[in-house]
Protein backbone atom coordinates (compact mmCIF):
# COMPACT_ATOMS: atom_id res chain seq x y z
CA UNK A 1 0.00 0.00 0.00
CA UNK A 2 1.33 2.95 -0.81
CA UNK A 3 0.86 6.26 1.33
CA UNK A 4 0.59 9.89 0.22
CA UNK A 5 2.13 12.15 2.94
CA UNK A 6 0.32 15.38 3.03
CA UNK A 7 1.64 18.87 4.68
CA UNK A 8 -0.31 20.33 7.67
CA UNK A 9 -1.06 23.55 5.79
CA UNK A 10 -3.46 20.96 3.60
CA UNK A 11 -5.84 20.20 6.55
CA UNK A 12 -5.37 22.21 8.78
CA UNK A 13 -8.94 23.87 8.70
CA UNK A 14 -10.60 20.19 8.40
CA UNK A 15 -11.65 18.25 11.20
CA UNK A 16 -12.30 14.32 11.96
CA UNK A 17 -14.48 13.39 14.70
CA UNK A 18 -12.68 9.44 15.49
CA UNK A 19 -14.36 7.04 18.00
CA UNK A 20 -12.72 4.54 20.31
CA UNK A 21 -9.25 6.23 20.06
CA UNK A 22 -8.20 5.00 23.64
CA UNK A 23 -5.87 2.54 21.95
CA UNK A 24 -5.20 0.23 18.44
CA UNK A 25 -6.23 1.58 15.24
CA UNK A 26 -8.12 4.82 16.89
CA UNK A 27 -5.45 6.05 18.96
CA UNK A 28 -3.07 5.77 15.75
CA UNK A 29 -5.29 7.30 13.68
CA UNK A 30 -6.02 10.30 16.01
CA UNK A 31 -1.99 10.99 16.09
CA UNK A 32 -1.71 10.58 12.60
CA UNK A 33 -4.61 12.71 11.29
CA UNK A 34 -3.35 15.30 13.34
CA UNK A 35 0.33 15.05 12.46
CA UNK A 36 -1.30 15.74 8.76
CA UNK A 37 -3.18 18.81 9.96
CA UNK A 38 -6.47 17.86 11.02
CA UNK A 39 -8.56 19.57 13.91
CA UNK A 40 -8.85 16.19 15.50
CA UNK A 41 -11.85 15.50 18.19
CA UNK A 42 -10.99 12.09 19.66
CA UNK A 43 -13.09 10.70 21.59
CA UNK A 44 -13.57 7.81 24.10
CA UNK A 45 -16.18 6.30 26.50
CA UNK A 46 -13.68 6.96 29.29
CA UNK A 47 -11.67 9.66 29.22
CA UNK A 48 -9.67 8.02 32.29
CA UNK A 49 -8.02 5.96 29.41
CA UNK A 50 -6.46 9.03 27.90
CA UNK A 51 -2.89 8.07 29.22
CA UNK A 52 -1.63 6.18 26.30
CA UNK A 53 -3.39 8.48 23.17
CA UNK A 54 -2.35 12.12 25.27
CA UNK A 55 1.31 10.50 25.55
CA UNK A 56 1.36 9.41 22.00
CA UNK A 57 -0.23 13.21 20.71
CA UNK A 58 2.86 14.54 23.24
CA UNK A 59 5.54 12.50 21.67
CA UNK A 60 4.38 13.62 17.91
CA UNK A 61 4.66 17.29 18.53
CA UNK A 62 0.42 17.57 18.36
CA UNK A 63 -2.73 18.16 19.99
CA UNK A 64 -6.24 16.61 20.08
CA UNK A 65 -9.13 17.95 20.98
CA UNK A 66 -10.57 14.76 23.74
CA UNK A 67 -14.31 14.29 24.83
CA UNK A 68 -16.37 11.61 26.11
CA UNK A 69 -18.48 9.76 24.10
CA UNK A 70 -20.12 6.39 24.49
CA UNK A 71 -21.52 5.11 21.14
CA UNK A 72 -24.12 2.62 22.90
CA UNK A 73 -25.56 6.12 24.53
CA UNK A 74 -27.71 8.31 22.40
CA UNK A 75 -27.35 11.25 24.84
CA UNK A 76 -23.92 11.24 24.91
CA UNK A 77 -23.39 11.12 21.55
CA UNK A 78 -26.10 13.93 21.05
CA UNK A 79 -23.90 15.68 23.67
CA UNK A 80 -20.80 14.88 22.07
CA UNK A 81 -22.16 16.54 18.81
CA UNK A 82 -23.06 19.02 19.84
CA UNK A 83 -20.31 21.17 20.12
CA UNK A 84 -19.02 20.45 16.99
CA UNK A 85 -19.58 23.25 14.53
CA UNK A 86 -17.89 21.88 11.40
CA UNK A 87 -17.45 18.11 10.62
CA UNK A 88 -15.38 17.16 7.31
CA UNK A 89 -15.04 13.61 8.36
CA UNK A 90 -16.12 11.41 10.79
CA UNK A 91 -13.89 7.99 11.94
CA UNK A 92 -16.27 5.34 12.88
CA UNK A 93 -13.80 3.19 14.85
CA UNK A 94 -15.11 2.24 18.08
CA UNK A 95 -15.88 -1.55 18.74
CA UNK A 96 -15.75 -4.87 21.18
CA UNK A 97 -14.03 -7.69 19.86
CA UNK A 98 -16.71 -11.75 21.07
CA UNK A 99 -16.01 -14.94 21.09
CA UNK A 100 -18.80 -17.44 21.63
CA UNK A 101 -21.40 -19.97 20.45
CA UNK A 102 -24.99 -19.74 19.76
CA UNK A 103 -26.12 -22.92 21.90
CA UNK A 104 -23.55 -21.49 25.03
CA UNK A 105 -24.46 -18.02 25.32
CA UNK A 106 -27.35 -15.94 25.86
CA UNK A 107 -29.51 -13.39 23.38
CA UNK A 108 -28.57 -10.83 25.39
CA UNK A 109 -24.79 -11.14 24.93
CA UNK A 110 -25.75 -11.36 20.93
CA UNK A 111 -27.63 -8.15 21.90
CA UNK A 112 -24.88 -6.46 23.64
CA UNK A 113 -22.38 -7.18 20.49
CA UNK A 114 -24.89 -5.59 17.98
CA UNK A 115 -24.72 -2.20 20.21
CA UNK A 116 -21.07 -1.62 20.35
CA UNK A 117 -20.54 -2.82 16.73
CA UNK A 118 -23.17 -1.91 14.86
CA UNK A 119 -26.10 0.46 16.63
CA UNK A 120 -23.32 2.47 17.92
CA UNK A 121 -22.02 3.09 14.64
CA UNK A 122 -25.38 4.37 13.38
CA UNK A 123 -25.88 6.76 16.10
CA UNK A 124 -22.86 8.43 15.78
CA UNK A 125 -23.27 8.44 11.84
CA UNK A 126 -26.79 9.60 12.17
CA UNK A 127 -26.24 12.50 14.58
CA UNK A 128 -23.11 13.47 12.64
CA UNK A 129 -24.47 13.43 8.92
CA UNK A 130 -25.78 17.13 9.15
CA UNK A 131 -22.48 18.21 9.66
CA UNK A 132 -21.23 16.05 7.49
CA UNK A 133 -23.74 17.28 4.60
CA UNK A 134 -22.82 20.84 5.38
CA UNK A 135 -19.52 19.93 4.56
CA UNK A 136 -19.68 17.53 2.03
CA UNK A 137 -17.49 15.69 4.04
CA UNK A 138 -17.14 11.61 4.35
CA UNK A 139 -17.97 8.72 6.78
CA UNK A 140 -15.16 5.64 7.38
CA UNK A 141 -15.86 2.84 9.44
CA UNK A 142 -13.85 0.32 10.02
CA UNK A 143 -15.35 -3.27 9.65
CA UNK A 144 -13.18 -5.91 9.71
CA UNK A 145 -12.60 -8.97 7.23
CA UNK A 146 -14.91 -10.55 9.92
CA UNK A 147 -17.26 -8.21 7.83
CA UNK A 148 -17.03 -10.41 4.69
CA UNK A 149 -16.09 -13.71 5.90
CA UNK A 150 -18.09 -15.46 8.81
CA UNK A 151 -15.68 -16.81 11.04
CA UNK A 152 -15.65 -19.42 14.00
CA UNK A 153 -16.92 -18.75 17.54
CA UNK A 154 -17.42 -15.02 16.33
CA UNK A 155 -21.08 -15.87 15.22
CA UNK A 156 -21.76 -12.75 17.11
CA UNK A 157 -19.10 -10.53 16.06
CA UNK A 158 -19.31 -11.14 12.24
CA UNK A 159 -23.19 -10.93 12.58
CA UNK A 160 -22.65 -7.29 13.53
CA UNK A 161 -19.72 -6.42 11.15
CA UNK A 162 -21.73 -7.96 8.57
CA UNK A 163 -24.77 -5.65 9.59
CA UNK A 164 -22.50 -2.42 9.45
CA UNK A 165 -20.85 -3.80 6.01
CA UNK A 166 -25.10 -3.82 4.44
CA UNK A 167 -25.67 -1.01 5.37
CA UNK A 168 -22.95 1.35 4.27
CA UNK A 169 -22.97 0.18 1.39
CA UNK A 170 -26.43 0.66 1.24
CA UNK A 171 -26.20 3.86 2.52
CA UNK A 172 -23.15 4.83 0.47
CA UNK A 173 -25.59 5.66 -2.68
CA UNK A 174 -27.90 7.68 -1.03
CA UNK A 175 -25.43 10.17 0.49
CA UNK A 176 -23.21 10.24 -2.25
CA UNK A 177 -26.80 12.53 -3.62
CA UNK A 178 -26.06 14.87 -0.96
CA UNK A 179 -22.46 14.86 -1.13
CA UNK A 180 -21.83 12.80 1.84
CA UNK A 181 -18.95 9.52 0.52
CA UNK A 182 -18.98 6.56 2.41
CA UNK A 183 -16.21 3.81 2.90
CA UNK A 184 -15.66 0.95 4.80
CA UNK A 185 -12.16 -0.20 6.47
CA UNK A 186 -11.42 -3.89 6.69
CA UNK A 187 -8.36 -4.78 8.35
CA UNK A 188 -7.21 -8.35 9.13
CA UNK A 189 -5.45 -9.37 12.60
CA UNK A 190 -4.46 -5.81 13.72
CA UNK A 191 -1.47 -5.91 17.15
CA UNK A 192 -3.51 -4.15 19.72
CA UNK A 193 -5.84 -4.72 22.97
CA UNK A 194 -8.61 -5.69 20.86
CA UNK A 195 -7.98 -9.88 21.38
CA UNK A 196 -7.12 -9.18 25.16
CA UNK A 197 -10.40 -7.20 25.46
CA UNK A 198 -12.49 -10.23 24.09
CA UNK A 199 -11.69 -11.35 27.49
CA UNK A 200 -10.60 -15.19 27.43
CA UNK A 201 -9.32 -16.50 29.99
CA UNK A 202 -6.49 -19.52 29.43
CA UNK A 203 -9.19 -22.03 30.39
CA UNK A 204 -11.88 -21.01 27.71
CA UNK A 205 -12.06 -24.02 25.86
CA UNK A 206 -11.57 -26.65 28.87
CA UNK A 207 -15.00 -24.76 29.78
CA UNK A 208 -16.56 -24.79 26.37
CA UNK A 209 -17.95 -28.64 26.41
CA UNK A 210 -19.17 -30.06 23.46
CA UNK A 211 -17.32 -27.32 21.81
CA UNK A 212 -13.67 -27.59 23.51
CA UNK A 213 -11.68 -29.46 20.65
CA UNK A 214 -13.15 -26.95 18.06
CA UNK A 215 -12.38 -23.75 20.38
CA UNK A 216 -9.03 -24.94 21.63
CA UNK A 217 -8.36 -25.53 17.52
CA UNK A 218 -9.64 -21.91 16.88
CA UNK A 219 -7.78 -20.24 19.80
CA UNK A 220 -4.60 -21.44 18.40
CA UNK A 221 -5.08 -20.71 15.15
CA UNK A 222 -5.75 -17.34 16.17
CA UNK A 223 -2.82 -16.34 18.59
CA UNK A 224 -0.53 -17.60 15.35
CA UNK A 225 -2.45 -15.15 13.25
CA UNK A 226 -1.93 -12.65 15.45
CA UNK A 227 1.53 -13.15 16.32
CA UNK A 228 1.98 -11.79 12.73
CA UNK A 229 -0.77 -8.84 12.81
CA UNK A 230 -0.44 -5.63 10.93
CA UNK A 231 0.62 -2.79 12.47
CA UNK A 232 -2.09 -0.11 14.26
CA UNK A 233 -0.35 2.71 12.41
CA UNK A 234 -0.18 0.88 8.79
CA UNK A 235 -3.76 0.98 9.05
CA UNK A 236 -4.18 4.80 10.45
CA UNK A 237 -2.20 4.93 7.62
CA UNK A 238 -4.25 3.19 5.54
CA UNK A 239 -7.17 5.98 6.96
CA UNK A 240 -5.69 8.93 6.45
CA UNK A 241 -5.31 7.96 2.76
CA UNK A 242 -8.52 7.46 2.09
CA UNK A 243 -9.26 11.17 4.69
CA UNK A 244 -7.11 12.58 2.19
CA UNK A 245 -8.46 10.82 -1.43
CA UNK A 246 -10.18 13.18 -3.51
CA UNK A 247 -12.48 9.97 -4.48
CA UNK A 248 -12.48 7.63 -1.96
CA UNK A 249 -12.90 3.91 -2.79
CA UNK A 250 -16.03 2.45 -0.46
CA UNK A 251 -14.16 -0.99 0.51
CA UNK A 252 -10.40 -0.58 1.94
CA UNK A 253 -8.73 -3.80 3.17
CA UNK A 254 -5.40 -2.45 4.97
CA UNK A 255 -3.02 -5.40 4.16
CA UNK A 256 -2.14 -8.42 1.56
CA UNK A 257 -3.59 -10.73 4.15
CA UNK A 258 -6.83 -9.33 4.46
CA UNK A 259 -6.97 -8.55 0.58
CA UNK A 260 -6.22 -12.37 -0.11
CA UNK A 261 -8.40 -13.82 2.85
CA UNK A 262 -11.61 -11.44 2.48
CA UNK A 263 -10.63 -12.17 -2.00
CA UNK A 264 -12.05 -15.74 -1.12
CA UNK A 265 -15.39 -14.25 -1.14
CA UNK A 266 -15.14 -11.00 -2.99
CA UNK A 267 -13.83 -10.59 -6.18
CA UNK A 268 -14.65 -6.49 -6.22
CA UNK A 269 -12.54 -5.47 -3.69
CA UNK A 270 -12.77 -1.84 -3.76
CA UNK A 271 -16.39 -1.79 -4.12
CA UNK A 272 -16.51 -0.34 -6.88
CA UNK A 273 -18.89 -2.60 -8.87
CA UNK A 274 -21.73 -2.89 -6.29
CA UNK A 275 -21.36 1.30 -5.99
CA UNK A 276 -21.37 1.41 -10.00
CA UNK A 277 -24.72 -0.29 -10.02
CA UNK A 278 -26.63 1.21 -6.71
CA UNK A 279 -25.68 4.99 -7.68
CA UNK A 280 -27.51 4.27 -10.78
CA UNK A 281 -30.63 3.67 -9.47
CA UNK A 282 -30.74 7.20 -7.16
CA UNK A 283 -29.04 8.98 -9.94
Amino acid sequence: MIHKHWESSEMSDRTVLITGTSSGIGLATAVAAARAGWHVIATMRNTAKAGPLLAAAEEAGVTVDLRTLDVTDPASVEACLAGVDRLDALVNNAGAGHIGTLEQESLDDVRAVMEVNFFGVLHVTKAALPLLRAGKGRVLTVTSVGGVVGQPFNEAYCAAKFAVEGYMESLAPVAATAGVSVSVVEPGAVASEFVSNVGLTDDAAEQAGPYAPALAAYLDRTRGAFANAQAAEDVAAGILDLLAAERPAFRMLTSDAARAFAGVKLKDLDGSAVQGLTSGWVA
